[in-house]
């Protein structure tokens, strides 16, 4: 066992309590991830997750902003939030992942105070950054779960999500402390990426690389070639891909027709949304609808 002065770590120690699929669940991933695995377009899950940074640095891009990171900070993510992680060349990185859920509580007040602790997890911006003295009470029940995990005794599991609970209560009381900021560098690879957040909250209106190159003050042409450059995909690709994206959460969470999906994500008919769709997910809306 590896351990720093503050966090507790284990490469490859990965636990899980449950399954995704099941109203309380819990997967403790304590891992290295490096350049070559970084994913190449953001992705969602139905479960919250908190992401660690345990040494050196990265990058987090949430609903198409970048948010740079260094050790221990903590990125929390919602259901559904679009997201994904960049590591840097060179080295292995040492992170923790936790991805949970929780049943629906049907008792009003455990209801209302269950909301109240997830409420840090929907604030901006996603990422915390504390100094050492808060990072210690943080981290010292995660270090406790770590022990659970690795030394399992009777009623493991339920001292496990008594710990989260008490994790999740130090992240709300430290969280008006968050000294976070989201530095603007006005570096290219910080332009191109204002304009994917612009396409995440904007994507069911019209969009085009000359629509986008007179907002953003860039020649169509340059834009064009440094945003392939940077994000791995043409603009066109780029804003299909997120409202394909967004049409999967909608499919997964809302009762909406299809058509009016297809409506509220952008696009100008449903055949092209079908098209679309089959063309990334591989299969139709419906299908991918079907329990």
């Amino acid at each position: 066992m590896a351990s720093n002065d503050l966090m507790s770590y284990e490469q490859g120690l990965v636990e899980a309590i449950g399954n995704d699929s099941d109203p309380l669940f819990y997967l403790f991933d304590y891992d290295i991830r490096s350049y070559d695995i970084n994913m190449e377009f953001q992705h969602f899950h139905r479960f919250y997750e908190i992401h660690i940074l345990i040494d050196k640095e990265a990058e987090h891009v949430v609903d198409g902003a970048l948010f740079p990171l260094r050790q221990f900070d903590i990125t929390l993510l919602p259901p559904l939030k679009l997201h994904k992680s960049i590591y840097p060349k060179g080295a292995p990185v040492k992170r923790l992942i936790v991805d949970f859920s929780f049943p629906e509580e049907n008792n009003p007040l455990l209801k209302e105070e269950t909301a109240r602790l997830l409420s840090v997890f929907y604030a901006d911006p996603p990422v915390l950054r504390f100094t050492e003295t808060e990072q210690t009470d943080i981290f010292s029940h995660l270090n406790e779960i770590f022990k659970l995990l690795k030394y399992k005794g009777p009623g493991y599991m339920l001292q496990v999500h008594a710990e989260f609970m008490r994790f999740l209560y130090c992240l709300n009381k430290y969280a008006p402390m968050n000294c976070y900021k989201q530095v603007k560098e006005n570096t290219l690879e910080e332009k191109i990426y204002q304009i994917t957040s612009y396409i995440h909250t904007h994507f069911a209106e019209e969009l085009s690389l000359e629509s986008l190159s007179q907002r953003f003050f860039i020649s169509s042409y340059y834009l064009s070639h440094q945003f392939k450059a940077i994000t791995g995909f043409t603009l066109v690709n780029y804003i299909q891909m997120t409202r394909i994206r967004n049409a999967q959460q909608m499919l997964l969470s809302d009762n909406l027709k299809i058509t009016d999906i297809s409506g509220a994500c952008g696009f100008n008919s449903f055949s092209q949304f079908n098209r679309t769709f089959n063309k990334f997910v591989g299969k139709s809306p419906r299908e991918f609808r079907r329990p």
